[in-house]
Parts: structure tokens; sequence; C-alpha cells
């Protein structure tokens, strides 16, 4: 039991991960303001509530996913 759920934190922990690191690249894109505002206004621009919800979601989403395909092979 505890290490299925190890495993499902991991896995949810890694696609937040990746998900807030995509919206950090962003920010630095030829578009995005952090070029000129600077890191920390970036890091305040995405930790924000519903960046969080969305994460969230998508890590849940993702991890049944996973466990579904795990479980079919």
């Amino acid at each position: 039991m505890q290490k299925n759920i190890l495993r499902a934190l991991t896995e949810t922990g890694f696609i937040v991960f990746l998900f807030y690191s995509n919206l950090l690249m962003g920010e630095y894109t030829q578009t995005g303001a952090a070029r000129g505002r600077g890191l920390l206004w970036a890091l305040n621009d995405i930790f924000t509530a519903t960046n969080l919800v969305i994460a969230l979601i998508a890590a849940l989403i993702g991890y049944l996913v996973v466990e579904f395909v795990r479980d079919r092979l």
C-alpha cells in the first residue's frame, strides 16, 4: 500500500514539475515578459492558485492514464 502511494506521489509530482518548468520556460521566450522583469517576477507570475489547480488535474489525469496503460500491458 505504501509503495503504491509513494509511486503515485512520485509520478504526479514529476508531472507537476514538468508543468511548472514548461510555464517558466514560456516566460523566457521572445514574447515572454520575464526577459525584462527577471526571475522573481516570472516565479511570482507562474505560481498561482489557478496554475496549481491545472497542474494537479493534469497530474491526476496523467497518472490515471499511465496506470491504465500499465495494467493493460
